[in-house]
């Protein structure tokens, strides 16, 4: 009945256009579409609320940077300490351009950052991040999307129909065989450099007598696309809740459901992809996994306690936005 599908093959270039000395990729700008997009629904949650939506530009600055260190900090030390932690490769470390950011490390500079900002803005932590995740669900969605762009974080082999065939993919390749398997590619044996400089593979055309030196791309599970979809399902269900409730809604509730279902998510989606690094095969779990534990648990025990404090049950902020609304119209008739 899925036959029509036949696998795909993803040969998509991860560069998008090239504007002067300038290289825009597709993971770039989805990365940042996150955030784009992201602005909107914040400002309409805090309008809602009667929260001055400025406040949103400063916990977009306060998000991006936590965000970005987070990530290609956890990266640093959850996956190749070895390597960046040395003399000759420790100013690799900012050179984020050249990819590795880890989405827990993400998790633990966005915790931070929300907390910096609720401290300094009189917010409470509980209420920020009750907001902030219904947007850090999409902005999750965005990266996964830009991750299936670069043909990376790709799943294990299958035979289901809508298995993708990451041709770029030149880490998970394997030794061609005569038959190619069901839905295989082959792929020439010398590698090509990118204009980015990275390395990847050229696609031979169907029929290509099968070379004893030719590697070639199995079908895999789109594992990226799987987390894109479940972060979008779980914005709709986030927002849902909020919308219901909105001020009343008791503290900590969205927050500790974010992080359980997300990170179970994560955790049996791990269970359908490529390890990243070497290290990861010798572990009973792999790190992905071993490091979505301790979150889980930190998030059942937020919902255990959501709304429960009586004498701070929803939360607070600055109620400013009349406020404000007032300075504004104030401004216009000067």
């Amino acid at each position: 009945m899925l036959s029509f599908l036949a696998f795909i093959a993803w040969d998509k270039d991860p560069i998008l256009a090239h504007i002067g000395p300038l290289t825009l990729r597709w993971y770039g700008l989805l990365f940042m579409s996150g955030f784009v997009f992201g602005t909107f629904i914040l400002s309409h949650i805090y309008k809602s609320e009667r929260v001055s939506p400025r406040w949103v530009d400063v916990i977009t600055i306060y998000m991006l940077v936590g965000t970005i260190l987070g990530a290609r900090l956890g990266h640093v030390l959850f996956y190749d300490p070895a390597y960046y932690l040395t003399s000759e490769h420790f100013w690799e470390i900012f050179k984020i351009w050249e990819g590795g950011l880890a989405s827990h490390g993400a998790t633990l500079g966005i915790l931070l950052a929300t907390y910096l900002f609720a401290r300094n803005n009189k917010f409470d932590y509980l209420w920020v991040l009750d907001r902030i995740v219904i947007v850090v669900a999409l902005g999750g969605a965005m990266i996964r999307l830009g991750n299936l762009m670069n043909s990376e974080i790709v799943g294990e082999p299958t035979d289901k129909p809508w298995g993708f065939v990451f041709v770029r993919d030149a880490e998970h390749l394997k030794p061609a065989v005569q038959p190619l398997p069901a839905g295989a590619v082959q792929v020439a044996a010398e590698p090509i450099v990118h204009a980015d400089g990275s390395r990847g593979y050229r696609l031979l055309p169907a029929g290509t007598p099968v070379a004893a030196d030719s590697p070639m791309a199995v079908p895999r599970h789109p594992t990226q696309i799987y987390e894109a979809a479940f972060c979008i399902l779980l914005l709709l269900v986030l927002y849902g809740m909020w919308n219901r409730t909105k001020d009343r809604t008791p503290r900590g509730l969205l927050f500790g459901l974010f992080v359980v279902l997300l990170f179970t998510q994560r955790f049996l989606g791990e269970f359908l992809k490529e390890n990243q690094e070497a290290f990861e095969d010798k572990l009973p779990l792999n790190m992905g996994q071993l490091l979505s534990l301790p979150l889980i648990l930190v998030g059942l025990w937020v919902l255990w306690r959501a709304g429960k404090d009586p004498k701070n049950p929803y939360g607070y902020a600055p109620r400013d936005l009349e406020e404000q609304e007032a300075k504004d119209k104030k401004a216009i008739k000067a």
